[in-house]
């Protein structure tokens, strides 16, 4: 029997409806396992790399008497799938960059998948920027508590500009997300005052960390109803 799954994959699984699914780095096979069970996906792939975690995966799949829905594979991110393959695929637990590789790398295979669900355990601005020159547009985004405050989005391939991002301060949409600016919750609010808190001393002139507090202080900003103290990072 699996473990239920916490709040982080419960919010994923909230975003994916798909008749097949590619689950990347499942881990334990938790999040496949509760798509099948709820009904989200029709069938799924799971794919591990690790030896580890995919005898894990295997043997859940297999005591869940789900082996004829969920195939596990093992391989390198996007590798074991075939370009068309399925049109519906999720990352979680990782960092934004190490996710991004793995999307660039699958395209470059022709792997392009019309839904990726995210999940980054850091920074999401890498995966936006990826989702805009790439061909999709943020279609859903999400906060779940846990550990930490933990993002979740949703991309979907689409022709031209994404106009979730319309009208907001730049860099303030692509580090906290467009949507949820403009959904303003007070888990976002939290994030941005305490990013505000952290980056305060540490912003010298110069310093990276100078211009991560001004994107969080543009955000508190736009979350305040304020006009963006820096018209330049509009856009």
């Amino acid at each position: 029997m699996t473990a239920p799954l916490d709040a982080r994959l419960e919010t994923v699984l909230s975003l994916i409806r798909a008749g097949a699914h590619a689950d990347i780095g499942s881990d334990h096979a938790a999040l496949p396992l509760a798509l099948v069970r709820r009904g989200h996906i029709g069938r799924g792939v799971i794919v591990e790399l690790n030896p580890g975690p995919l005898a894990h995966a295997r043997r859940n799949v297999a005591l869940a008497g789900l082996g004829d829905r969920l195939e596990v594979r093992q391989g390198d991110g996007l590798d074991p799938l075939a370009p068309d393959e399925v049109p519906s695929v999720s990352l979680t637990g990782m960092g934004a960059l190490t996710m991004r590789g793995i999307l660039e790398r699958g395209a470059a295979r022709q792997v392009r998948p019309d839904a990726v669900t995210l999940q980054p355990n850091d920074n999401p601005a890498p995966l936006r920027e990826w989702a805009r020159g790439a061909g999709y547009h943020l279609r859903a985004e999400r906060l779940a508590s846990g550990y930490w405050t933990y993002p979740v989005l949703r991309f979907e391939r689409a022709e031209g500009p994404d106009p979730a991002y319309d009208g907001l301060p730049g860099d303030a949409a692509r580090r906290y997300g467009p949507l949820l600016l403009r959904e303003g919750s007070a888990l976002l609010h939290q994030q941005v005052w305490a990013d505000v808190t952290r980056l305060t001393p540490l912003a010298a002139p110069g310093r990276p960390a100078a211009l991560e507090l001004a994107t969080a202080r543009s955000a508190l900003a736009w979350l305040e109803g304020r006009t963006s103290p820096d018209p330049a990072a509009r856009g």
